[in-house]
């Protein structure tokens, strides 16, 4: 392929880029911008160049040794709901912009803690950021079918110039505000849509080989099996090779916590908690899809070059060989979607950290002390714009001067060494309160020194001499320190030897320095609200034990700085009103110049708002007497606040409740009344009627035809069946609720207990011409009264029918099997049950309004006594809220 054409390609899909993050970030709050896709997605900037090209090389040299650092993340992924989301609600409250942030502010807002843990990022990830330069200059070289550029100058060399249009679209929508801890929508929303891209290639090419240049993974299986090596690539760990495995599964998994682009994917730019119940599941299924290939790209590539290519590049190289170049290229596209996603990312991460945690706090305050507003905010932004080119040229340099010779695999285990230094304050830091500042500092510093020895610093001395005596011969000659088998531990791969010796002399660090030496007051203080999450809530408002005397105004004048004007009063009103505070307050407290500083938080850094903060008030130390007293005395007052507060609770919640029972008991009566009046109507009614018959009966005139005769003893019949249904209900209901009703439960077919409910009232339906349909003619058995189920169906349908329109009425029954029980529908197109009356509908004195325009029909009892004799059964009836037309009452009825 051209150069040219190449290059034009490369042009249009970063305008396609910059066309998304541009309209993400004008629709930023769009519900196609914040969803749990999208978030999830983003989290797999974890897959860069290395996923996309590394593990094939692996693959095709190792074996299955690629699996762990994929392994790793999806152990870690379940325990997201947990430790990721207490991490999310700190960072919120904080305003917490990096990593860096993050754990400073554990130990107390230490600015050399966030100076330190930026350097030790800064080193892990500008050699990441290399490596995903030498894929783009490899793939770019293998595209265009030409040799790899080496020893050109930084302007005549192309993968330069693809860095910096990278870096300008970091800086472009990632600079845009001064608080660091907004959200980027733009970026979020570009990374999502290249994981989607890269995977979708990624899988199209896994295909492309497996089945199109081979027949199938058994083809392929069979073909690199007889291979002389075929052992090595196949055989599972040993119990040695089992070490390198468990230290490469922790090594990712701390990775997937620490890398500051996951963190400012996963932490940072989460807008919604409950993203994460979708992330959980969806990130190890994207991780899954892109490894389902990898080993059959890699055993193809074997076969097909044996060792005349580099393995890394086998999704390209395959394609290539067999004519198809517009394959190629969409695998070239994905890789490089990898690309951008990893640097755009990782660069905004660490320009933040530069910005926060080196620049402003060791050399900037004091000119924004005497800046006005809008030049601190032009200053900030710039501060982080040069940080991310600055970034980008340091990446470039190191690809230009050691990664040629590397592979992807190893520089992005070294970054992997590095970071990890930070898993002991991390993690350990979130879970004890007693971890210090110091222990960290001293523990990442050795941690750190260790992984250069045993990892950095043999690679570094072999690029600039070319000779291998110090790995070979260690230090002076000492066998003891050789650094890939430091005091004759030479069983581990270099990357898992310096993870294990660095992480375990930082963690004993760590822990030693932590115990031996008390933290500074407010370390403890701020240990107390990462560690209590149960309280945190309650305990961030008041996180700062502080003495001392402070102002408003000069607490207002600092903000002002940095914020503006009018978001510092906005900012302050709102403080205000929440605490109850008078607007005129002059005096500052505790709170106050605790939430001054979370304000400053996201545009300086902690670091940078605690020295702000604390040059305008005059703090006196605390004792850790004075601490406990202070700290003893806020939790007795929170906790007399929450009893009272629970207790005013209580008696609304009383009083509300005995309100409802009053108003209740009030309905009740009015309902009873009317029940009553209903009864009381209904005996009326078919005596009366009975009686009249009679009189005509007894007449003694005998001229009555035959045939009217007849119609009044038929209505006699009619109004004394009438009148047994009334009182056999009321007798039926006393005997029900006062449990001397007894059950009659054996075994019965459910199917045939509905088809004889149907055949009770079939007629009835006929004559209405209403339509009864049974949809379920599975038969299944299970022990009940079936006189009373039958009463209990008979009242739902005839509920269904008095409901139904005649000649348009179709009333279903059906049943399904749940757990341990069986659930049976009566369904209506009627005029449906009124919203008003589904709370009181199984009531014994109630009846719907809804029946009929002049007067309800029925005693009221028919639900009622369906309810008592369903939950003789231990089981449950009611009736389903939000249907929209008609009606739908269920009940349940237990197995046994």
């Amino acid at each position: 392929m051209s150069n040219y054409l190449l290059v034009i390609i490369i042009f249009c899909y970063l305008a396609v880029l910059f066309y998304i993050a541009f309209i993400a970030e004008k629709n930023a709050k769009s519900k196609w911008v914040n969803n749990p896709y999208i978030y999830t997605l983003s989290l797999a900037v974890y897959c860069s160049a290395w996923t996309y090209y590394g593990s094939i090389g692996t693959a095709a040299n190792s074996g299955v040794d690629f699996l762990p650092i994929y392994l790793g993340p999806a152990i870690a992924v379940p325990l997201w709901i947990i430790l990721l989301r207490k991490i999310i609600r700190i960072s919120k409250q904080h305003k917490i912009s990096s990593i860096a942030d993050f754990i400073s502010l554990r130990y107390g807002n230490n600015r050399f803690l966030g100076a330190l843990i930026t350097v030790l990022c800064i080193t892990a990830t500008v050699p990441y950021i290399s490596l995903q330069l030498k894929a783009v200059a490899d793939t770019f070289a293998i595209m265009t079918n030409e040799p790899h550029p080496i020893g050109l100058g930084m302007f005549d060399d192309s993968t330069f110039y693809i860095a910096l249009i990278l870096a300008i679209f970091a800086t472009f929508f990632g600079t845009q505000a001064t608080d660091a801890s907004e959200k980027h929508k733009g970026i979020v929303t570009t990374v999502a849509f290249e994981s989607l891209l890269k995977l979708t290639f990624f899988l199209i090419i896994g295909v492309y080989v497996t089945y199109y240049l081979f027949d199938g993974t058994e083809d392929i299986y069979n073909k690199i099996s007889a291979e002389a090596n075929f052992d090595s690539l196949n055989k599972l760990p040993t119990l040695e090779s089992g070490f390198n495995w468990f230290f490469m599964l922790m090594l990712s998994f701390t990775a997937i916590f620490l890398l500051p682009r996951q963190f400012q994917i996963s932490v940072l730019e989460n807008s919604r908690e409950k993203h994460l119940k979708k992330a959980i599941w969806m990130f190890p299924l994207y991780l899954l899809l892109f490894n389902i290939f990898v080993i059959f790209i890699a055993w193809a590539g074997k076969l097909t070059f044996g060792e005349n290519a580099n393995a890394e590049y086998y999704t390209l190289l395959l394609p290539l060989n067999s004519g198809h170049t517009f394959l190629a290229l969409l695998v070239f596209l994905g890789g490089f979607s990898a690309v951008i996603s990893m640097v755009v990312v990782s660069t905004l991460a660490l320009s933040k950290m530069i910005s926060n945690n080196l620049i402003i706090p060791y050399g900037f305050l004091d000119k924004f002390i005497k800046a006005k507003p809008e030049e601190n905010a032009l200053y900030i932004k710039n501060i982080r714009r040069i940080s991310i080119f600055t970034v980008i040229i340091l990446a470039y340099f190191f690809y230009n001067n050691f990664s040629i010779e590397l592979s992807l695999y190893s520089i992005g285990l070294i970054s992997f060494v590095i970071v990890a230094q930070l898993a002991p304050s991390f993690f350990i830091g979130l879970f004890w309160n007693r971890g210090s500042s110091l222990g960290s500092i001293l523990g990442i510093i050795l941690g750190f020194a260790i992984s250069t020895y045993t990892l950095i610093l043999p690679f570094t001395i072999e690029a600039f001499t070319g000779g291998s005596e110090f790995t070979d011969l260690g230090l002076f000659g000492i066998a003891a320190l050789k650094p890939y088998a430091l005091f004759g531990i030479d069983f581990l791969s270099p990357p898992a030897h310096a993870f294990f010796w660095s992480l375990s002399a930082n963690i004993l660090c760590y822990l030693t320095i932590s115990v031996a030496f008390k933290g500074h007051y407010r370390e403890r203080n701020y240990a107390e609200m990462f560690v209590d999450s149960k309280n945190y809530s309650s305990l961030q408002d008041n996180a700062l034990v502080w003495k001392g005397e402070a102002y408003v105004a000069d607490i207002k004048n600092v903000l002002t700085k940095f914020l503006g004007e009018a978001r510092t009063q906005r900012a302050l009103l709102l403080f205000f009103k929440k605490y109850h505070i008078p607007s005129d307050t002059q005096m500052a407290d505790a709170r106050l110049i605790n939430f001054s500083e979370k304000l400053l938080t996201g545009s300086i850094g902690g670091a940078s708002a605690k020295i702000l903060i604390a040059g305008v008030v005059k703090e006196q130390e605390i004792s850790l007497t004075e601490v406990l007293k202070i700290l003893e005395e806020s939790k007795e007052t929170i906790s007399s606040n929450k009893a009272l507060q629970e207790k005013s609770i209580e008696l609304t919640d009383l009083t509300g409740k005995l309100k409802e029972a009053n108003e209740e008991l009030i309905v009740k009566d009015k309902q009873k009344d009317e029940f009553l009046d209903t009864v009381a109507h209904e005996l009326k009614t078919p005596i009366t009627g009975i009686r009249a018959a009679s009189e005509l009966l007894m007449d003694e005139n005998d001229d009555m035809p035959p045939e009217i005769r007849q119609t009044f003893l038929k209505n006699i019949v009619s109004d004394s069946d009438r009148l047994s249904r009334l009182i056999n209900n009321i007798l039926d209901f006393e005997k029900l609720s006062t449990g001397r009703q007894q059950l009659n439960l054996k075994k019965h077919n459910i199917q045939k207990t509905l088809k004889k409910a149907i055949g009770n009232i079939q007629h009835i339906a006929a004559k209405k011409e209403i339509k009864i349909v049974n949809l379920n003619s599975f038969n299944f058995e299970l022990p009940y009264d079936e006189d009373r189920i039958l009463q209990v169906l008979t009242n739902l349908l005839s509920n269904s029918l008095k409901f139904c329109e005649p000649e348009k009425g179709v009333i279903t029954l059906d049943y399904k099997l749940g757990n341990n029980c069986i659930e049976v529908y009566v369904k209506d197109n009627g005029k449906g049950i009124p919203d008003e009356d589904i709370n009181y509908i199984f009531d014994k004195f109630y009846q719907s309004k809804n029946q009929n325009t002049i007067k309800p029909q029925g005693s009221g009892l028919g639900l009622a006594i369906s309810k008592q004799i369903i939950e003789k059964h231990n089981g449950r009836i009611w009736l389903e809220k939000g249907v929209k037309v008609g009606s739908t009452f269920g009940f349940k009825l237990p197995f046994n």
